[in-house]
């Protein structure tokens, strides 16, 4: 029976996998300082491409016609010269919305008529105020950035190194980024979106993201929330996400992922002849060769009456793509591990929301998502069930979801904590070995269940793990149980939301914790006094004691004050991850940790400040 062309884009969608919310796009190579960072850069994790010459900060957004659509690394744009990959880095940024991307139908219908008909005014969106969630959802409120500068706020967008070391923090920026707020001033709406979308991108939250860029109506879009799409689209494996804007994105920034676009929703469209005609095209224009004209050619094949199986062979690609990747998990494709090694972390993260792709294949990625914050405990758990109910996962994953079983409903405590155990890695007579973190979340409601007793040698890893689900007062049961001055014992006095008084000097000089005791001590001092945990004049001796220059002042520590004392509760949380311009924990100041945690506590954040502040010990 036939189909419509946009039924079929309904049912060829649901068959690649493109009911997911997804979004995806790249991120930084280093984790340096954050300064030097103010041009655009590349929305293209490392390897995504190659070099190109940077262009003046002044030039328009709208590429020139002719440009070619290479991804570029990091501080990099395409040039006319480049070639190579489907998708180009943001250009800088519009002041001014787009005009409607739909073409009129006949040049004798006044435009603002047939604009009515395309989408009454009653169901347009303002860009005054975007973002798919609000308190409801757990999202910040609408004035998260009020009295903000937009041009400023998307400069530190823009300078955050992600993903961050804090899995924490990324949850609380996720919060801020995907808030619907009020678009502060001098910024376009479109534009402030596409920022918030890229940084979350980078930081691997695909789902976030996209709803973010689908937040924006279409004909809002501005060349640099074009290319943000395109990017999100492929990094989720949704090509059918193009379709809607593919028409105008090829037109606005003449980039060619999207001549591309248009064959395969052409081919999601039910209309075979004219995806193959275009697909034929490309192929003359040499608009993409090898693996990424099969690779399109794979989805226009999955279309109805696509009439075409493309096997696609990876064996002499040398490093991923945001074209690759997308459309490979779109097909579900599976990519192989070492090309996971030309890009960050972020892929790692998109590749476990992938819905077209196996779910035993997913697993390592999934604990990775979950231990970077984009995956929940309660996800990364619901994971796990389901490998548990299904008969054709491998040995090892059904070990796992055994020993998770066992760890929330086992006969007694000690079978319960010895599965966590197996589960951490440290069975062995390895006490000292540090779980990671995403087992730590895995477990993190079986270490809640529980009963706190004396005498539990892995006490510090049951904290820390009900820690990483935010179980604080289940946590806190274990006051009692632990040994002052250990890790256990120090992570529940900064997260515990019930301490009453303020900890003394003496009790803060008695930690002694496991490994780098010395940086342990210091991040447990700055924890405590960013909570208000120790008085002024301990505060001002343990400094000392500690060389930890909490007075230190710079421009940062002056802009996050600012911004913590104008209530800029948005503003405030993307300075702190500013602040942790680091891969790891330990590359984090004791100083900037203590700046960090007062700021949030200052705008209402302290649940979050005091996880973070455990976090520290049980990350170091």
């Amino acid at each position: 029976m036939p189909t419509s062309a946009k039924g079929s884009r309904r049912l060829l969608a649901a068959r690649i996998g493109a009911g997911v919310t997804l979004a995806a796009v790249a991120a930084l190579t280093a984790y340096g300082p954050a300064t030097g960072q103010e041009r655009p850069e590349s929305i293209l994790p490392p390897g995504f491409g190659e070099p190109a010459a940077q262009p003046s900060p002044r030039a328009t957004a709208t590429p020139r016609p002719g440009t070619t659509a290479a991804a570029t690394t990091p501080g990099a744009a395409p040039t006319a010269a480049t070639s190579g990959e489907m998708v180009q880095p943001l250009p800088s940024s519009t002041p001014t919305p787009l005009a409607s991307a739909t073409p009129t139908a006949t040049p004798t219908i006044d435009p603002a008529v047939l604009a009515q008909y395309e989408m009454p005014a009653s169901a347009r969106r303002s860009l005054a105020s975007v973002g798919p969630a609000g308190p409801r959802e757990g999202a910040f409120g609408a004035d998260a950035f009020a009295g903000a500068d937009g041009p400023y706020v998307e400069a530190l967008m823009r300078r955050v190194a992600a993903p961050l070391p804090s899995r924490w923090l990324s949850i609380v920026l996720r919060r801020a980024l995907v808030a619907q707020v009020d678009t502060p001033g001098h910024v376009n709406g479109a534009d402030f979106a596409a920022e918030r979308a890229w940084l979350l991108l980078r930081m691997g939250e695909s789902v976030a993201a996209r709803a973010l860029v689908q937040s924006v109506d279409n004909a809002n879009y501005t060349p640099k929330l074009y290319q943000v799409a395109m990017n999100a689209a492929l990094a989720t494996g949704d090509p059918a996400a193009l379709c809607p804007i593919a028409d105008a994105g090829l037109a606005t920034t003449r980039e060619r992922g999207w001549t591309l676009a248009q064959a395969m929703c052409a081919g999601l469209s039910a209309e075979p002849a004219r995806a193959k005609a275009l697909v034929t095209a490309a192929r003359r224009r040499n608009v993409a060769t090898g693996i990424d004209l099969q690779l399109a050619q794979k989805v226009v094949g999955a279309g109805p009456g696509g009439g075409q199986a493309v096997t696609i062979e990876w064996a002499g690609v040398g490093d991923l793509t945001a074209w690759r990747f997308g459309l490979a998990t779109a097909t579900g494709v599976p990519i192989p591990d070492p090309l996971f090694a030309t890009v960050g972390p972020q892929a790692r993260s998109w590749y476990a929301q992938s819905p077209g792709i196996p779910l035993a294949d997913r697993l390592p990625s999934a604990e990775i998502a979950a231990g970077q914050g984009v995956l929940s405990a309660a996800a990364l758990i619901d994971v796990y069930g389901a490998v548990d109910a299904a008969s054709d996962m491998p040995g090892a994953a059904t070990a796992t979801a055994n020993d998770l079983r066992t760890a929330y409903v086992g006969g007694d405590a000690e079978a319960r904590l010895s599965a966590m155990r197996s589960l951490w890695g440290n069975a062995r007579n390895d006490a000292d070995k540090a779980p990671s973190v995403g087992r730590l979340v895995l477990t993190s409601r079986a270490a809640a269940r529980l009963p706190a007793r004396l005498g539990v040698e892995d006490a510090r890893f049951l904290v820390a793990s009900m820690l990483t689900a935010g179980l604080d007062r289940s946590a806190a049961r274990w006051r009692n149980a632990v040994e002052e001055g250990g890790d256990a014992w120090a992570m529940i006095a900064l997260a515990d939301p019930d301490m009453g008084g303020r900890m003394s000097y003496r009790q803060l000089s008695s930690y002694t914790g496991r490994g780098d005791a010395a940086l342990k001590q210091r991040l447990f001092f700055a924890g405590l006094a960013g909570l208000g945990r120790l008085s002024p004049e301990d505060i001002e001796r343990a400094a000392q004691a500690l060389d930890v220059r909490i007075g230190m002042q710079n421009s940062w520590t002056r802009a996050i004050e600012r911004a913590a004392a104008d209530g800029q509760r948005g503003t405030v949380v993307v300075l702190a991850a500013i602040g942790m311009q680091t891969p790891n924990w330990r590359g984090v100041p004791p100083a900037m940790l203590y700046r960090i945690v007062s700021a949030l506590r200052a705008v209402g954040l302290e649940g979050e400040a005091r996880m973070i502040a455990a976090e520290a010990l049980a990350r170091v």
